[in-house]
C-alpha cells in the first residue's frame, strides 16, 4: 500500500512544480522572457537631486519594460545603503544600480551581491572598481572640478578667500572633485585661497548654518563653492539674510529649480551641473543592457534603446560635460 501512494504524491508534486512553472514557461514561449528589476539607490531618497534621478530612471524603466525599486537612507547614511542592499540580495533583483556614499563601506556588500548572480553597476557616486561593473559618471571628476574653480576665478577676478561646502567628508565622489579642485587652484589660480571645507549631510538648513558660520569667522570670504545640490540654496539664504548679495558669491552644484529665484534675485551666481533625468535614466539603460549581456567590457561606446550614444572609457560611461546655469539661462530648463 506505501508504494501506490507514494506515487500518487510523487506525481501530485510533479503536478504541483508544473503548475508553479507555467507562467515562466508561457512567458518564455511567447518571447517576453523573465521581467527584469532594477534596484536604484540614491544617497538620500529625499533629496530634490535623486528625486528627478528618479523621474529619468521610472521613464526609462517603463520604456524598457523593467519593473524599477527605488529606496534609499531618509539622510546619508552608509549604514542603511548596505542594509538596502541586503535586503535587495534577499529579493533577487537583477541588477543593482547604487550612489554610493562611503566607497569602502559599500563595496563588501556589493560584491556579495555579485557573488550571487546579481548585476552591479554604480552612478552618480562610485564604489570601489572590483564591487560593480560599470561606473555611470555624470562627467569626470577633473571637468567637473575644473569647471567649478574656473567660474569661481571668474566671478572673483582670480583673487581673495573662498570656501567649500560639501555632503559629507566620506563621500567619494565629493574627495575626488574636491582633489581636483584644489589642483586647479594650486595650477592656475595663486591668488585665491581655500579657507575652509565643511560638511552639510545633504541638508539645506545646516547648509545655511554652516555658510552662516563661515561669513562670520571670514569676514573677507569672496566666495561660497558648493558642491552638493542642498548646499547652494542653503548658502543662498544666508548670503541673502547676512546682507551680503554680489559681496559673497555663490556658486555650487544644484538644481535649476531650486535655485531659480536665488539666481533671478541676484545672490547665487551660477548653479553647475548635467541633466539629472538624463543620469537616472541612462543608469536603468545601462543596468538593462548589463543584465542583457548587449553591454560588456571593453566597449568604447554604448547606445541606448532610445538611440543616443554615450563614451564608454575603461569601465565609465560618461554622460557628458558639466553645463552652467545661469540668469541668462537659468528659465530654459524644468527640473
Amino acid at each position: 500500500m506505501i508504494k501506490p501512494v507514494l506515487s500518487l504524491l510523487l506525481g501530485g508534486l510533479v503536478l504541483l512544480a508544473g503548475c508553479g512553472r507555467a507562467p515562466d514557461a508561457a512567458r518564455d514561449a511567447a518571447g517576453g522572457g523573465k521581467r527584469l528589476t532594477i534596484a536604484l539607490l540614491p544617497k538620500s531618497k529625499g533629496n530634490a537631486y535623486f528625486i528627478s534621478c528618479r523621474a529619468g530612471a521610472e521613464k526609462a524603466a517603463r520604456a524598457l519594460g523593467v519593473d524599477l525599486l527605488f529606496d534609499g537612507p531618509t539622510d546619508t547614511d552608509p549604514a542603511k545603503q548596505n542594509e538596502i542592499i541586503e535586503n535587495w540580495i534577499t529579493l533577487g533583483v537583477d541588477v543593482i544600480a547604487a550612489a554610493c556614499e562611503n566607497r569602502e563601506g559599500i563595496s563588501t556588500a556589493l560584491r556579495k551581491a555579485q557573488a550571487r548572480g546579481i548585476k552591479v553597476i554604480t552612478y552618480d557616486a562610485d564604489a570601489l572598481p572590483d564591487a560593480r561593473a560599470f561606473f555611470v559618471n555624470q562627467a569626470t571628476p577633473e571637468g567637473i572640478g575644473h569647471t567649478l574653480m574656473d567660474e569661481a576665478a571668474r566671478l572673483t577676478n582670480a583673487e581673495g578667500e573662498f570656501a567649500v561646502i560639501l555632503s559629507t567628508l566620506t563621500a567619494s565622489n565629493m574627495q575626488e572633485w574636491l582633489k581636483h579642485i584644489r589642483a586647479r587652484l594650486a595650477e592656475k589660480y595663486p591668488r585665491m585661497k581655500l579657507v575652509a571645507v565643511r560638511p552639510c549631510d545633504d541638508q539645506k538648513d545646516k547648509a545655511q548654518t554652516e555658510a552662516t558660520t563661515l561669513l562670520s569667522a571670514h569676514p573677507s570670504l569672496r566666495l561660497l563653492m558648493n558642491i552638493c545640490s542642498p548646499a547652494v540654496p542653503g548658502a543662498a539664504e544666508a548670503v541673502k539674510q547676512a546682507g551680503k548679495s554680489g559681496q559673497v558669491k555663490v556658486i555650487g552644484l544644484g538644481l535649476p529649480n531650486e535655485n531659480r529665484r536665488y539666481v533671478k534675485d541676484g545672490v547665487t551666481d551660477s548653479v553647475i551641473l548635467w541633466k539629472t533625468e538624463d543620469l537616472g535614466a541612462l543608469a536603468v539603460e545601462a543596468a538593462v543592457a548589463l543584465a542583457k549581456g548587449t553591454l560588456r567590457p571593453g566597449a568604447t561606446s554604448f547606445r541606448t534603446a532610445a538611440g543616443a550614444t554615450y563614451e564608454v572609457k575603461g569601465d565609465q560611461i560618461l554622460l557628458g560635460q558639466p553645463f552652467i546655469f545661469n540668469r541668462d539661462n537659468i528659465d530654459q530648463f524644468n527640473f
